[in-house]
């Protein structure tokens, strides 16, 4: 979007949907992953609630906590210098009422640095999106498939809906969001959600008519030990370089070549 090492902010991707300049996020969850988004260009990071899936192994992201979102998201906000740090409000905080929501929110902007945040949620947390964005504290919305919600949409699945999904992404921005992401909603839909809101929106599985894509770091560069969804495209095949590096210095080791020379202190 830009080249500017400056931080990149939610006017920066405003100013990027007039444009139709496309819109780069990726996720992280520590500081390695976060300096290498960070370092690639990428415009924004998202601390995704997804680090209990991806990271401690759970089935669904319902399990993250706030205490582990605050810890995940001041390691990433440490590591990345330039992208905007979103971190996700885990469930059920968005839930509980406006008040409780904000203070949620502003611990996460106080504790980790973070630049935004993100809720999952429909046309019914509008009064949640509007008492957070009032607060000063920039808020990114989430429709379509909503994996907080995954039970009660019946597992992750492609949301058709069309007039919920227009409300609920219609309720994000007319609260205050400054951008919604879209999960798992067929293209031309996507498309329409995309021509009708002012501000931009992120797409994943929503076809390339959104202004801007999120990837899950671990599917992008091949990492994920895990089924992959079908819309996600592979960049890199870090599993199996791990697997062989790992298997390499295990033989060396069993075969007394390291350490070596070189690796031998005197």
């Amino acid at each position: 979007m830009t080249d500017s090492p400056r931080r990149v902010t939610v006017l920066d991707l405003a100013a990027a949907k007039r444009r139709k300049a496309p819109i780069t996020m990726v996720t992280a969850y520590d500081w390695p992953t976060g300096r290498l988004v960070d370092e690639a260009g990428v415009d924004c990071v998202l601390v995704g609630d997804s680090v209990a899936m991806v990271v401690a192994g759970r089935s669904s992201t319902i399990p993250a906590t706030l205490e582990q979102m605050i810890y995940h998201g001041e390691i990433v906000g440490r590591a990345a210098s330039r992208a905007l740090v979103v971190v996700d409000l885990p469930f059920p905080l968005q839930h509980l009422g406006p008040r409780r929501a904000v203070a949620a929110c502003a611990r996460l902007m106080k504790e980790t640095g973070c630049q935004a945040v993100k809720l999952e949620g429909t046309a019914g947390q509008a009064d949640v999106i509007a008492a957070i964005a009032a607060a000063g504290i920039p808020v990114m919305g989430h429709v379509g498939l909503r994996p907080q919600a995954v039970h009660q949409l019946g597992g992750y699945r492609m949301q058709r809906d069309a007039e919920p999904l227009l409300a609920d992404a219609r309720a994000a921005a007319d609260a205050g969001a400054f951008a919604v992401l879209l999960e798992c909603i067929p293209a031309p839909l996507a498309g329409q959600i995309t021509a009708d809101l002012d501000v931009p929106t992120i797409g994943i599985g929503a076809g390339p008519d959104c202004d801007g894509q999120v990837l899950v770091f671990h599917d992008l560069v091949g990492l994920s030990l895990d089924r992959v969804p079908r819309f996600v495209r592979g960049y890199a095949d870090a599993k199996s370089a791990i697997a062989a590096g790992l298997a390499g210095w295990r033989d060396d080791v069993r075969a007394r070549r390291f350490p070596g020379p070189a690796e031998t202190l005197a």
